[in-house]
């Protein structure tokens, strides 16, 4: 079943979710790759429909996918959306997952998340402790439909023999971000409220939850990175975690967002809002033996995720 390495030189590869932020990774590391890329908007085919997908498949016939695409968001979206994050999650990984299957692609990559593991669950967190514990409230259903989507890929491997595989990321960051002021992740709803108060002049900036919780936080470059290594030169059953392996408490972290940006106000905290998971720390041991280890450290990713947002908050505006 394993076919390592896999050629991607000259390959039709899909990347589902070219417009979300790993998706446009994807495309962006993709382009020193020589393949053909493919890439449907939803204006071309909406992955939750399943005749759509179907049809589309058999008429592009990727020879890779990467299936990054998702709908995501921090906690309050997870928290307030639960429906739609369920629903659209197990829809877009069944019909995309079997439609390879059904023609025959090669290979295909599945990315899941780090939320897949229990709230309490032994750091850092090993591939093997999924399905060992109960979920974060907050974002069970996002993560029950990514667990879904892992099985089926298993499942698709063991019955048909299909080289399909599944990459667990941590917190990804940088351009590509939502910046939705309440439905955004962490990263980039500190960007964007440490440059707005730098602008009016605000004297404090009040940071959700305690501050005390503790997160890894991976370049999403980076993660694309990871990614095409993997597709080259893995192939089995397992799931892998993608991470930096190191990780800062969301206090910590904030002062580091705010010194980026220029921000040099007061920073509180709001304990009414929820903190997630106490430590999400990935265990990167096994991403380590197959020869990957991320590149840009936290200071100069957050300063590039900075230069995209003030970019992306131009483009926006004209």
């Amino acid at each position: 079943m394993a076919r390592t390495p896999f050629e991607l030189k000259g390959k039709r590869v899909f990347v589902a979710g070219h417009r979300g932020m790993v998706g446009s990774a994807l495309v962006r590391r993709l382009g020193g790759e020589n393949v053909e890329l493919l890439m449907a908007g939803r204006s071309e085919v909406d992955l939750r429909d399943q005749a759509a997908v179907s049809n589309w498949f058999a008429s592009k016939r990727p020879q890779a996918v990467f299936l990054a695409a998702a709908k995501v968001g921090g906690i309050v979206a997870n928290n307030t959306l639960r429906a739609e994050f369920i629903y659209d999650n197990l829809i877009i990984a069944t019909n995309v997952i079997h439609a390879a299957h059904t023609n025959g692609t090669e290979k295909l990559m599945f990315l899941g998340s780090s939320c897949i593991y229990p709230k309490l669950a032994p750091q850092p967190l090993r591939e093997d402790s999924m399905l060992t514990g109960p979920l974060e409230p907050t974002n069970e259903p996002y993560a029950i439909a990514k667990i879904a989507g892992i099985k089926m890929v298993e499942a698709y491997r063991s019955q048909y023999g299909r080289d399909f595989i599944n990459v667990m990321p941590t917190n990804l960051y940088g351009p590509g971000d939502n910046y939705h002021p309440e439905y955004s992740h962490v990263v980039a709803a500190l960007i964007r409220r440490f440059h707005e108060a730098k602008l009016s002049g605000v004297s404090n900036v009040v940071v959700w939850g305690t501050g005390t919780p503790r997160r890894e936080f991976l370049y999403v470059d980076d993660m694309a990175d990871a990614c095409i290594h993997l597709m080259k030169n893995y192939s089995a059953d397992e799931l892998v975690n993608i991470g930096t392996g190191e990780d800062i408490t969301i206090a910590e972290f904030a002062r580091v967002v705010a010194a980026t940006v220029g921000y040099s106000g007061e920073i509180s905290f709001d304990p009414s809002r929820p903190d997630g998971t106490p430590r999400k720390l990935l265990d990167v041991s096994r991403l380590a033996k197959l020869g990957w280890r991320a590149r840009t450290s936290l200071e100069d990713g957050i300063r590039l995720a900075y230069r995209a947002y003030l970019s992306e908050s131009k483009q926006a505006a004209e």
